[in-house]
């Protein structure tokens, strides 16, 4: 499934694939199939420092923060298919966008209103709780960072902030 062209978009279609499903078994393999189109990491990114802790299988997390635009590019991957597909819905939600967007998205929402969290073994949950949890703490980073150089007169200066490893263990 190829996703649409803005977040909102990319969320409206998320939501209306998983109501065409009438079971689990279903939804799960959609799941696995949305996971299909997550871009792996390269070998070098998939590293100690971008693993997300808390999570049952391994899950590496590389985000990007352009200060510029004021966005949070994020580059997520994992050893395994279910979490890919749900890298897919975080990344709907979360991808490029502000870091005070992503600080007001309530994720929580969306996943109950998927039903997510009520069908994922409580391992499973507590890894994308987690993931949600690092991403939320770089973007909090962010923003942080953005109102020092402000403050300082230097933000816009460099044309990106790399972020990677950075956060590995707030989850």
């Amino acid at each position: 499934m190829a996703m649409a062209g803005t977040a909102q978009d990319a969320l409206e279609e998320l939501r209306a694939a998983f109501a065409i499903f009438d079971s689990w078994e279903d939804r799960y393999r959609f799941l696995i199939d949305l996971g299909k189109d997550v871009a792996p990491l390269p070998p070098a990114q998939r590293i100690e420092a971008n693993l997300v802790r808390g999570c049952q299988s391994q899950v590496w997390l590389v985000p990007s923060y352009d200060a510029a635009s004021n966005r949070l590019t994020l580059a997520i991957d994992s050893d395994a298919h279910i979490v890919r597909g749900l890298i897919a819905i975080v990344l709907a939600a979360y991808q490029a966008r502000s870091p005070e967007d992503i600080l007001r998205f309530d994720i929580e929402a969306l996943f109950d209103e998927l039903a997510l969290l009520a069908h994922l073994s409580p391992s499973r949950g507590n890894g994308l709780k987690a993931m949600v949890g690092r991403i939320r703490g770089l973007a909090a980073s962010c923003g942080k960072n953005a109102e020092k150089k402000a403050a300082t007169g230097l933000l816009g200066r460099p044309a990106s902030l790399s972020l990677e490893g950075e956060g590995k263990d707030r989850a």
